[in-house]
């Protein structure tokens, strides 16, 4: 299986790229800046995201998108989902899997309430932008996949290599908690390209904190 990986070189992308490339699969680095790619394992795209066309990404069985923006730029994050989405319209047989955020998650089953509402105030700007990136993701042709993390995403969290499935709410671990970590979340990803169980869906996971 191809596997394209856009900003392979951050903190989920690259866990993802070397889940996939462990678990054979055929894996392409889509960075801004091929130089930062530390490994010769995979082969690299050097483009800006916004420059990518569908020639460009016609030939993978799955694109991942594991874009991050930082706070004072968080209104990126829609532009450049926007731009992957027409892309990908483009080429409907290629999975475009965004690396999702857990605001849009429903806190409960009325879907009254989402889990942006216990952010507070200053950590909002990222997570409501991808909530509203996610609401156009949503209305899109393509064929799309979004992987939202749980409400604690544990950059420094354990790899179990066991976690527990959800789609649409917050779900919790056996502890109670809403916690997954960046290892975990990069083998449910792999798990996905693979499996193609959530195609045109959202899905979230969660993981024990056995670091505890």
């Amino acid at each position: 299986m191809k596997v394209g990986i856009i900003s392979a070189t951050g903190k989920a992308g690259s866990l993802i790229a070397k889940e996939a490339f462990d678990r054979g699969m055929d894996v392409t680095a889509i960075v801004r800046d091929k130089q930062k790619v530390n490994t010769d394992k995979y082969a690299v795209v050097e483009k800006d995201l916004y420059d990518l066309t569908p020639g460009d990404v016609e030939d993978f069985d799955a694109v991942v998108c594991a874009y991050g923006a930082p706070p004072d730029q968080a209104e990126s994050i829609q532009t450049a989902f926007a731009h992957l989405i027409k892309v990908f319209e483009q080429v409907p047989s290629v999975r475009i899997i965004f690396v999702g955020g857990a605001a849009s998650l429903y806190t409960d089953y009325s879907k009254e309430h989402q889990l942006l509402e216990t952010i507070p105030e200053e950590w909002k700007p990222i997570p409501y932008n991808t909530l509203l990136a996610f609401n156009e993701i949503k209305k899109s042709k393509a064929n799309w996949t979004f992987f939202s993390p749980a409400g604690f995403f544990d950059a420094n969290g354990p790899r179990t290599g066991r976690y527990t499935l959800g789609t649409d709410y917050v779900i919790n671990n056996k502890a109670g908690e809403s916690y997954l970590s960046y290892a975990d979340y990069a083998i449910a990803m792999v798990d996905e390209i693979a499996n193609k169980q959530f195609l045109g869906k959202r899905f979230t996971a969660v993981s024990e904190n056995t670091a505890q």
